[in-house]
C-alpha cells in the first residue's frame, strides 16, 4: 500500500517518534527554545525556521498539543538518540510480569488439586500473576458454595506467597479470582 506521510515521517515508523521538524511544523506561530535551554519567545514558523538556520541546527516541535506549540532548537539526530535512550531506560524499569490462568472445577479430585496448587506456587514464584477460573458446566451452578469452598482452600494455601489481587467475581458460568505474588 502506499504510503502517502512525508518522507520524514516514513523513516522512523513508531507513533511515539513521530516528531516534525523543519518544514514538517504546520503551526503559524511557535514557542521557541534555544540550543541552551533559554526560552527565546514566540515567533512565526518561518522566523523560527531562520533562527534555527542561525545556529545551524533543526527547529523540532517538542510540545505540539501546547498554545501555541513548543519548539525546540537543537540537533534532530541527537534529540532521536536521546528519546530512544530514555524509552529504553522506562522499558528497563518497567515491571514485567504475566498472567497465568488455572482452570479448576467444582468437582476436582485431591490429587488434581495438589497438581494445580503446585503450578500456582511455580507460577507465583516466578512473579507471575496467576487467574483462577472455576469453570460450571450444568447443574453445578446450583453448588456455587463448594466452588467458594475450594477458591478459599486456594487462597488459603498460597496466604505465605501471594495476595488476593481481585477477589472472587461471578462471570457468567465462571467465578474468577486473581492472586499476585506477594
Amino acid at each position: 500500500m502506499w504510503d502517502r506521510r512525508p518522507p520524514f515521517f516514513r523513516r522512523f515508523d513508531s507513533a511515539a517518534r513521530r516528531v516534525r521538524i523543519n518544514d514538517y511544523i504546520t503551526a503559524k506561530t511557535v514557542r521557541v527554545i534555544g540550543p541552551t535551554g533559554e526560552m527565546l519567545g514566540i515567533f512565526p514558523r518561518d522566523l523560527a525556521l531562520r533562527k534555527a538556520e542561525e545556529f545551524s541546527l533543526d527547529l523540532v516541535e517538542v510540545a505540539p498539543t501546547a498554545d501555541p506549540p513548543v519548539a525546540r532548537i537543537i540537533d534532530y539526530s541527537k534529540y532521536r538518540y536521546d528519546q530512544e535512550k530514555k524509552e529504553k531506560e522506562a522499558k528497563r524499569h518497567q515491571k514485567q510480569f504475566q498472567l497465568k490462568e488455572i482452570r479448576l472445577s467444582p468437582r476436582i479430585d485431591p490429587h488434581d488439586y495438589e497438581t494445580k496448587l503446585n503450578h500456582i506456587k511455580e507460577f507465583l514464584g516466578k512473579k507471575h500473576k496467576v487467574r483462577l477460573r472455576m469453570l460450571f458446566k450444568g447443574r453445578e451452578m446450583a453448588h456455587k458454595d463448594i466452588a467458594n469452598k475450594i477458591i478459599e482452600r486456594v487462597v488459603k494455601d498460597t496466604s505465605s506467597i501471594a495476595v488476593v489481587d481481585k477477589p472472587p467475581l461471578m462471570l457468567g458460568r465462571a467465578l474468577l479470582v486473581i492472586l499476585a505474588p506477594k
